[in-house]
């Protein structure tokens, strides 16, 4: 196991840091929401679940990170699966997370697609991870909610899954320059993200365990990150 207080685990230890950022917001709230129970009015149980929800997956995402990048390309034994299945099951996680900041989930499969080569448990926790922190970094209204789209499609390099929101700020040199400042800065996604964005660094380091590259993406007019997928072998049987 890579230990983090090695010196030669500078970007473990960058990660952790990004993490233990991202977590003071929550765990303020979820003391704020005790505070009031002490008071004598009801807190809110959705909120505090929701919340504590999202941290528990962000250092599962974390945990999952380490171990994936321990392992070689064939311990990880890569499977097929199917995207569409597991964007589904990522909007069931963040729902009511997503619903505690007024975004709406959205899911576009544009067009039919068989199943591809990824380690299942790996892919859905990156997206996941991409997800929440976008969650977090849209601009919240009242009245009108901003909404946030898992989709899938393709490109001349294979099929591309990943996570799209109206954020014209993000760019492949403001990716580049997160990635430098990670663990350095408090919000190295300056534009993008007021938070640290420790979902989408988590999600990097699962993608690069995996043999991937996120990058930025855009579909549908829409700005994100996503990764390119390769479909199975198994279809050349079919």
């Amino acid at each position: 196991m890579i230990s983090l207080l090695k010196p030669e685990s500078k970007i473990t230890q960058q990660l952790l840091l990004s993490i233990a950022e991202q977590m003071k917001l929550p765990l303020v709230q979820i003391a704020r929401q005790t505070e009031l129970a002490e008071l004598g009015i009801n807190p809110d149980l959705n909120q505090i679940r929701s919340i504590a929800e999202n941290g528990l997956r962000l250092l599962d995402g974390y945990s999952l990170g380490l171990q994936l990048s321990n392992q070689g390309m064939y311990e990880l034994a890569p499977e097929a699966v199917s995207i569409a299945s597991i964007l589904y099951d990522a909007i069931q996680q963040l729902d009511s997370f997503a619903r505690l900041y007024n975004v709406e989930l959205k899911l576009n499969i544009s067009g039919k697609y068989g199943p591809v080569l990824a380690h299942r448990q790996g892919l859905q926790s990156a997206i996941v991870g991409l997800a929440s922190a976008f969650i977090e970094a849209l601009p919240s209204h009242e009245e009108e909610r901003s909404f946030l789209q898992l989709a899938t499609h393709r490109c001349r390099y294979g099929i591309v899954a990943g996570v799209y929101a109206n954020i014209p700020t993000l760019s492949s040199e403001t990716l580049r320059q997160g990635r430098r400042l990670y663990g350095l800065s408090r919000q190295p996604l300056v534009g993008v993200s007021h938070s640290s964005g420790s979902g989408i660094f988590v999600a990097d380091a699962i993608f690069k365990a995996m043999n991937l590259k996120m990058h930025v993406s855009r579909h549908q007019n829409l700005y994100g990150l996503g990764v390119v997928l390769h479909p199975s072998p198994q279809l050349s049987l079919v």
